[in-house]
């Protein structure tokens, strides 16, 4: 046996014993391990400096609860959306040599498609193929390429399930992350079917803090890039809009890929938690004022 094949079945095995340690479904964990390595093989890249992290994989970067589970990765890219350029800066990535880890990513397998991207310029994703041992994996990466990081891009070490190098890289900030899924929920309204926000925000208000004029700032900042404006009264933030029955089913689906034990409330108790922290912002800055009060979490501003 290789010494690839003998990190592969290793690593399998220790995932496996992961899985059953921590309850966490197996597939996961290694759907988790092969994001995980190929954000390393992207850090040891000539192309570190192009990508910021930003997506679900960040609530792994910022400890927070893992309740809902995340096949794909989400990055911020600082360079031309043409398909072909993409393609091969992905497909250099999976070769990028490093420690064996036990996962082999296929270069030739790699195509790009343009996405809808909720901003001025169109997405692109990239897919391809990979293997740990016996195991075979589907990797997927959407890349934006139009929104603005306030004040700026953090870096990160990003969480390493085993004890192999972890990535670090360039990612977003909280407040810029909280910007983007807010200016959703105001622009798109009532057609807003992207649960996975109205959960992060109330998990990021549930388990951070932050300070009111960062926080701002980056709403601001997020607003004036995707031109949408501050409403005098956004529909999120209408008492009916908790309880719309599509809204409620939306959530109802949503809540099913939760763990149960630790699935966040009702949509209405969601929204409120979302409403006590969100709306404030949103009225400083439509008045124009200065917001310099606190959250300690889960709130109130004080």
């Amino acid at each position: 046996m290789s010494a690839l094949k003998n990190v592969g079945a290793s690593v399998h095995q220790r995932l496996k014993n992961a899985s059953k340690e921590s309850g966490r479904s197996f597939n996961d964990l290694v759907q988790y391990y092969a994001l995980e390595r190929w954000l390393y093989r992207l850090s040891q890249s000539r192309h570190q400096n192009l990508f910021i992290l930003k997506g679900a994989l960040m609530l792994v970067a910022w400890r927070a609860p893992i309740l809902r589970v995340t096949r794909d990765i989400d990055l911020l890219a600082r360079t031309s959306n043409d398909l072909k350029a993409i393609k091969s800066i992905i497909s250099e990535i999976c070769q990028t040599g490093v420690e064996e880890d036990g996962v082999v990513f296929d270069p030739e397998s790699v195509t790009t498609i343009r996405i809808a991207e909720d901003a001025d310029y169109e997405g692109v994703r990239a897919s391809f193929n990979g293997r740990l041992a016996t195991t075979r994996l589907a990797m997927q990466i959407d890349m934006g390429f139009s929104d603005v990081v306030t004040p700026g891009p953090v870096e990160i070490n990003y969480p390493a399930i085993l004890d192999y190098p972890a990535p670090v890289l360039s990612a977003y900030n909280r407040e810029t992350a909280i910007a983007e899924k807010f200016e959703a929920m105001i622009s798109l309204g009532r057609l807003n079917s992207r649960m996975k926000d109205f959960f992060d925000v109330w998990m990021l208000a549930k388990t951070s803090d932050f300070h009111g004029a960062d926080l701002s700032a980056a709403v601001l900042a997020t607003f004036r890039r995707r031109g949408t404006e501050f409403a005098a009264a956004p529909q999120v933030f209408e008492g009916d809009f908790a309880l719309d029955s599509s809204k409620q089913s939306q959530w109802a689906g949503f809540l099913k890929r939760m763990r149960p034990s630790e699935a966040p409330p009702a949509f209405p108790d969601t929204l409120a938690s979302i409403r006590m922290f969100l709306e404030p912002i949103h009225l400083s800055l439509r008045s124009e004022v200065a917001f310099d009060r606190i959250w300690k979490h889960p709130g109130p501003w004080a």
